[in-house]
């Protein structure tokens, strides 16, 4: 059974600004950098956010960690920093704005300029950014290669840090995550001007957290194919796009747009041959270990299903595009 940490009263050292629910920065008893961050009430997210987290662990992916917690009989998650001491993280916002002046404003302004292609974009390219040089401490412009995530030792089918994100959007499409919006993925900086993918994290919009018991039940039960499970996550958005003024794309299509890319071809195959190794039984095992306050029955069964379909799902995308796995 997964832990539920205990977050002592007096652990909030600053609040974290980012993002729309309650968090804040403490350190713990390791001495590690963490984030606790309170899941909204009534919703899955907090059991969301640890089972992807197990999900990632099985897939071989790089992830920001995350245990189930507790402060103050508020319930949460608590992840450690990815980020190291003198780092920064560089949000997806602020790499695109660097692209696009016109980039900015409130996300729902730029996000249709969030797509597939300027993405990717950044994970095949160098990143012109200031950076602090040894003589004198001055700042300056300077191209930096982006490197794979930190401690990540990548296999040798995934060549580049385009093959690692196409594994982040694989994720998205097994469990309908629709908020990989453009302050949901970045960069980190570290102190020495080192430009590394940050690893995938905040995954709470995910299997159907928002979802009641009732509605799950029933559309696990319905002969109705439009009230289906396999409709409900066919219409799963996610927060990409493939061109200004259109819809956002699906979680596949945008994983599948984006394994497009002639140079992440062996990356998709690697991706589905961790998809393929792993079955309904594993997954089962994870929301096993999820501590019964926490969830549902109906939550976890739905979320069963949905992991079910999706998988298939990417799986038979393979086969479509004539790939072996």
């Amino acid at each position: 059974m997964y832990p539920i940490i205990q977050v002592p009263d007096e652990a909030p050292e600053q609040p974290e600004q980012l993002g729309t629910k309650p968090k804040f920065w403490f350190w713990d008893a390791a001495d590690r950098h963490c984030l606790f961050k309170e899941g909204r009430p009534n919703t899955g997210e907090n059991w969301a956010e640890k089972v992807c987290c197990e999900l990632c662990e099985l897939l071989g992916m790089p992830h920001g960690h995350y245990e189930l917690a507790i402060w103050k009989r508020h319930r949460g998650v608590v992840t450690p920093t990815f980020v190291p001491r003198g780092g920064r993280l560089i949000l997806g916002n602020e790499l695109l704005a660097k692209f696009d002046p016109d980039y900015h404003g409130e996300r729902r302004v730029r996000a249709q300029k969030h797509t597939v292609s300027r993405v990717m974009a950044i994970m095949r390219g160098v990143m012109r950014l200031a950076v602090k040089v040894p003589r004198g401490a001055r700042t300056v412009l300077r191209p930096i290669q982006i490197e794979m995530p930190l401690e990540y030792v990548a296999p040798p089918e995934i060549r580049t840090v385009a093959g690692v994100f196409i594994g982040y959007l694989m994720l998205d499409a097994l469990v309908s995550n629709q908020d990989r919006h453009d302050e949901n993925w970045g960069l980190i900086l570290s102190s020495d001007n080192r430009l590394t993918l940050a690893p995938t994290f905040d995954h709470a919009s995910s299997l159907g957290r928002n979802e009641q018991d009732a509605e799950r039940l029933e559309r696990l039960k319905t002969r109705d194919q439009g009230h289906s499970v396999e409709r409900y996550v066919e219409r799963a958005r996610s927060a990409l796009y493939a061109r200004v003024g259109e819809k956002a794309l699906t979680t596949l299509v945008a994983f599948e747009e984006a394994a497009k890319l002639p140079e992440v071809r062996e990356a998709k195959a690697y991706w589905f041959g961790r998809l393929a190794a792993v079955g309904l039984a594993d997954f089962r095992e994870i929301f096993e270990n999820i501590p019964v306050p926490e969830i549902t029955e109906p939550a976890r069964e739905f979320a069963l299903k949905m992991l079910e379909i999706n998988r298939e799902r990417l799986l038979r995308s393979d086969s479509r595009s004539g790939a072996s796995v």
